[in-house]
């Protein structure tokens, strides 16, 4: 085998995949796990060269390392503004632990952004709570002769949320006035 031609092979490829690095990351945001996965997926597909799968890792954790030195992929950021838009969405903070971490976000990254979000906000689950009551239209902004049929119904939607029993039961006992005015405040 031509060692030269192995040579210009490995170059294609490597800029092949920064390529498609690239252009993945003008349209959205990844985190490290997920350009990864992303890459490897394009080279099964797409480019189906002659290499292993473990030199191709090799390469990619190569380019994702550059890419993360050049300071353009970063898994801190990410977490802190992935964190505040699920907080915006609804989310409890157990759903946004568990969301982050199936991005392939590290431990200690998902703590801070979580501590922070603890430390900015007063009770961030009730308040994301009180969001999915309003976006569900369930609890209290059901009419008054259905919330008793559909009580277990609306737990069942925020236990499936991440809110414990105590904060559900707390938020669906709130009366439609009360409600209304907690949700002008938020």
């Amino acid at each position: 085998m031509n060692p030269t031609s192995n040579k210009s092979d490995f170059e294609d490829l490597t800029t092949n995949l920064k390529d498609l690095a690239y252009s993945y990351l003008e349209k959205y945001n990844p985190s490290k796990q997920q350009l990864k996965v992303y890459l490897l997926k394009k080279y099964l597909t797409k480019i189906k060269g002659s290499k292993s799968k473990k030199e191709v890792t090799s390469i990619i954790d190569e380019i994702v390392s550059n890419l993360e030195k050049n300071k353009i992929l970063n898994d801190e950021m990410y977490s802190d503004s992935k964190a505040r838009m699920f907080l915006r969405r609804g989310y409890s903070l157990n759903k946004i632990n568990q969301s982050l971490r199936n991005k392939g976000i590290d431990d200690k990254y998902v703590r801070q952004s979580i501590n922070k979000i603890k430390e900015d906000q007063i009770d961030p689950d009730f308040v994301s709570a009180l969001k999915l009551c309003k976006r569900r239209r369930i609890g209290p902004l059901r009419p008054e002769s259905n919330r008793e049929l559909f009580y277990k119904k609306d737990m069942g939607i925020l236990a499936r949320g991440g809110f414990s029993f105590d904060l559900s039961k707390r938020v669906l006992n709130l009366e439609k006035a009360e409600f209304e005015k907690l949700i002008k405040i938020i």
